[in-house]
């Protein structure tokens, strides 16, 4: 059970060969705010044949220890979430540096880096600080800060509040109904009770959630990406309800070896909903590296 240590936390990845057992760059999958590593299970199967894959638990995610101080673990939600934010909560530059104890242990030298909302914000500021990203992928993400286009309010408090009462079950499809199109959940009923019951098994509990959202909250490296100077795709479904679809038009204006492509109608885990065109889309992309 591979597992880095950095700062005395532990941060559990998996490492896959690939089928054909060639020797090319791995392809690092870097989870968004509170998922497990099953969000990526499309798209590392679609690469598997040819590339090896790295799929990290974010501190406080799934097999990685969340490191917070236990006493602010144990608060009340209405005490703990303000000090997380404010004081105690991660960074992506703190979570970056865990992407690097990781690659450091499993001795890579350079890999493809593909992040997703959270992740792709950590694909960023990993890009900026360290020296091992051959290229970026960066689906449904944004650069930060005040120039960035925020998420809609309505949508905040559709994730963020918890629903009186609600089961824990309850409380994940209700914070997951922006990230998917309506017709998408009526037509595949089956497939989001697997993905409730896989968030129930490898997401981030309460407490490490907040965390992660204070990372979120308090990334900005608007200023710094015409230095990201590797290959990069952004990919964006047009009809994202929670990181609107402005922010992929800004970083590829911004990051200067950067193609956009929008996936028309896609939402904010286009992934899974449109998981066959962005496999199809990341893996020409990943071909053209080499």
């Amino acid at each position: 059970m591979p597992r880095a240590i950095r700062d005395g936390v532990s941060i559990y990845y998996e490492r896959e060969p690939s089928d054909d057992g060639t020797d090319r760059a791995p392809v690092v999958f870097v989870q968004g705010l509170g998922y497990g590593r099953w969000m990526w299970r499309w798209q590392r199967e679609a690469v598997a044949d040819e590339y090896e894959t790295v799929a990290p638990d974010n501190r406080g995610t799934g097999r990685s220890d969340a490191g917070l101080p236990p006493l602010v673990a144990r608060l009340p939600r209405k005490l703990r979430a303000p000090l997380l934010l404010k004081v105690a909560g991660y960074s992506v530059a703190g979570l970056a540096a865990d992407l690097e104890a990781v690659l450091d242990d499993a001795g890579i030298r350079e890999a493809h880096l593909v992040g997703a909302s959270m992740g792709g914000m950590i694909a960023q500021q990993y890009a900026l600080e360290y020296s091992r990203a051959k290229s970026l992928a960066l689906l449904c993400t944004s650069h930060g800060g005040p120039d960035a286009v925020p998420v809609p309010e309505e949508t905040r408090e559709h994730i963020f509040d918890v629903p009186k009462g609600a089961s824990d079950r309850e409380t994940l499809r209700h914070r997951m109904r922006p990230a998917f199109t309506e017709r998408f959940t009526n037509r595949n009923p089956h497939l989001m009770d697997r993905i409730i019951e896989w968030r129930l098994e490898q997401d981030a509990d309460e407490p490490a959630r907040e965390a992660q959202a204070a990372a979120v909250l308090n990334f900005d490296v608007s200023d710094r990406l015409d230095r990201i100077r590797m290959p990069t795709l952004v990919v964006h479904g047009t009809d994202d309800r929670v990181v609107p679809a402005a922010n992929a038009r800004l970083l590829a204006e911004t990051i200067p070896n950067a193609r956009l492509e929008l996936v028309e109608g896609g939402p904010h885990c286009l992934f899974i909903e449109n998981a066959d065109r962005v496999s199809e889309t990341l893996r020409a992309f990943l071909d053209e590296q080499r």
